[in-house]
């Protein structure tokens, strides 16, 4: 009797997608599959492995022995290879061995479709399912609203590994724990999202997770796949909705991974000008082929379906795009209209975000995207790219060189902190301060604010308290929300001690306000991708550093009027001009004593005047804390 007996899953129709690129549930039928054939439990195994002329199953069920269980190849010129194996159960560890009809290369190979992967630094595959049963149906009910572009949309991105550990046992917190630990704070903090760094299996731990090697695999450092998605049923049941940071864009080399993986250059594209990262030192998909695409559109639907994920965050779009990213002369070739976008690139992440939105269209795709490329945010059928948001980069940049400078050289560099307000509204975008700011030199958030002890943490409130009342969603990376005061290291535990005093727990004290204040206040969110939700009410007086302007919803009685000094010079007497005549009354204060700020300058609520200022026919005298925001709301 054969060891491997003949079996499919798929059928001629999936076979006729998969070649053209358009099958993109490719989970269900590659990989490994637990089934009971003829009344005999086994295993069902497929892999896309066109190069090869041998291609077996060896695991711990065979003494990794090569040869013993071959799979059968498709009569199709599919490149797939298949088969029944009899008594290999859940939990059975296994690789494909795979000899190559190119120059007799041999590799063994994880497999790219495994759902659960050894913990590294072991690199076997898991034979695995599942049935957990989700319990989030109310929250997947409410979705849309939560993940809405005119909702609130605050995220907390978190490094798993290092968010909090259990230090007297040198290890991070399991899924289970992090079940609990984790969806506690983030909403005691009151954060609508989390993002989650990479969770897909990858062998190298100073890679953050951006070097995968397991596309469909959680990570095992914090336990099992059910585990994980007993995580995601936590955050949804307390309203918290989950994005996972995906990278589509590169993988490593890892003997082990998707690289030269049947001898050919299968997954990779076979020119190293579009097929290897110098940067990174790893390999770029090929986005011309079909099977690829499909491959990695499928992964993206994988985790909105088997997972309940509510969103995706694309890593390091532009190096998608462009065919010279990060190259010099001589070392990219033009596309065949002589420019320098990557088109095959191009038309698959339009081709990803039709099919994410058309299946799931309460889920949001965020770019990660630096340079100026137009339309990122903008619907594939108005020529864009199909995400829902952008990372704004320019806003990020600007801001920390901003509030890095020395208050009293602020008033040159007026425009560093009003210009993007010049291009807030040419894409939906998500002000960011990421992992990515807080490491390799660049200092903690906090550490790159000047002046003594006082004023870094007014500083950093007043940040803050700009980027929760700038238009666009935001982002906010671990330990940011209290003030970490070191850089970010991925090896080690934030440093939760310092909420012990009182100007870090300041910090955390005006996240959480300012969180609230942002879910509470529609002007600060119903039209915040919109050029109608904002107006200047005066940008120019550079000489004082004070910035005011207007965010409105849809209900005038919601606008707001925002006033930020941003010196250590408090502005008493300051008047403003106004929209109209009435009474305004102070409704956040980032000077508030509770925050660590000096409590000394509240306005309460001040009555207009019909004197012009700032062009306008009604003003009030307002008096302006040192290194602060105030928000006013007209009384109704």
């Amino acid at each position: 009797m054969t060891k491997v007996i003949t079996h499919s899953l798929f059928s001629e129709f999936d076979i006729n997608l998969f070649k053209s690129g358009k099958h993109f549930r490719l989970y269900e039928k590659f990989g490994s599959h637990p089934l009971t054939l003829n009344k005999v439990k086994g295993t069902y195994f497929a892999v896309w492995a066109p190069g090869a002329k041998q291609v077996s199953v060896i695991g711990d069920f065979n003494f990794w022995k090569d040869g013993e269980y071959q799979l059968n190849v498709r009569w199709d010129g599919s490149g797939i290879w298949e088969g029944f194996i009899p008594n290999v159960e859940k939990g059975n560890l296994y690789k494909y061995k795979i000899h190559s009809n190119h120059n007799e290369i041999i590799t063994e190979k994880a497999d790219p479709y495994a759902r659960r992967c050894e913990h590294p630094p072991n690199t076997a595959s898991v034979v695995w399912e599942d049935d957990y049963q989700w319990k989030d149906k109310s929250w997947l009910k409410k979705r849309k609203k939560h993940n809405s572009l005119n909702a609130p949309f605050s995220v907390y991105e978190v490094h798993l590994s290092s968010w909090k550990r259990k230090i007297e046992e040198n290890r991070s917190l399991s899924y289970r724990e992090l079940a609990t630990e984790l969806v506690s704070y983030v909403k005691e903090m009151g954060f609508t999202h989390v993002e989650l760094m990479p969770i897909m299996e990858y062998p190298y731990d100073p890679s953050w997770g951006y070097q995968i090697t397991g596309y469909f695999a959680p990570t095992s450092r914090f336990g099992y796949p059910d585990e994980f998605k007993f995580l995601v049923d936590k955050l949804h049941e307390n309203d918290i909705g989950v994005i996972l940071d995906w990278v589509p864009s590169h993988f490593p080399e890892d003997s082990h991974g998707l690289g030269y993986f049947d001898g050919t250059h299968l997954y990779e594209h076979p020119d190293p000008k579009r097929g290897y990262h110098p940067d990174w030192k790893s390999l770029i998909f090929n986005y011309n082929r079909n099977e690829v695409r499909a491959f990695l559109i499928s992964n993206a639907l994988y985790w909105l379906e088997q997972f309940h994920i509510d969103g995706i965050r694309v890593d390091a779009v532009a190096s998608i795009l462009y065919l010279d990213y990060s190259r010099e002369e001589g070392e990219w070739e033009p596309n065949e209209f002589g420019g320098n976008k990557n088109l095959e690139a191009i038309s698959f992440l339009e081709e990803l975000n039709k099919e994410v939105y058309a299946s799931f269209p309460d889920v949001q795709t965020i770019a990660e995207e630096s340079t100026a490329y137009s339309g990122v945010s903008k619907p594939v059928f108005l020529g864009g790219l199909g995400f829902g948001m952008k990372w704004m980069m320019g806003w990020m940049h600007d801001t920390l060189q901003y509030f890095a400078k020395e208050p009293v050289y602020r008033k040159h560099h007026q425009n560093d902190i009003t210009f993007s307000l010049t291009y807030a509204f040419t894409e939906n975008f998500m002000l960011p301060l990421s992992h990515d700011e807080v490491v390799y030199g660049k200092h903690s958030i906090l550490g790159r604010m000047p002046g003594d002890e006082w004023q870094r943490f007014a500083n950093l409130r007043l940040l803050y308290a700009y980027m929760f009342t700038h238009p666009g969603t935001k982002l906010l990376f671990q330990g940011c929300e209290f003030g970490q005061s070191e850089e970010w290291d991925f090896q080690e535990s934030l440093d939760w001690h310092l909420l012990e005093y009182e100007s870090h727990k300041g910090i955390q004290e005006v996240i959480k306000a300012l969180n609230e204040f942002y879910k509470s206040e529609p002007a600060l969110y119903e039209k915040q991708f919109m050029p109608e939700g904002f107006e200047w009410i005066d940008y120019s007086d550079a000489e004082n550093s004070v910035i005011t302007f207007i965010r409105k919803g849809s209900q005038p009685k919601d606008n707001l009027i925002i006033v930020c000094n941003l010196t250590p010079i408090p502005r008493e007497n300051y008047r403003i001009g106004l929209p109209e005549s009435g009474e305004i009354k102070e409704v956040f204060n980032s000077d508030n004593k509770k925050f660590f700020g000096t409590g000394d300058y509240q306005n309460n609520s001040k009555t207009t005047t019909a004197k012009t200022w700032h062009s306008r026919k009604n003003s009030a005298v307002i008096d302006i804390p040192p290194l602060a925001m105030l928000a006013f709301k007209y009384s109704n």
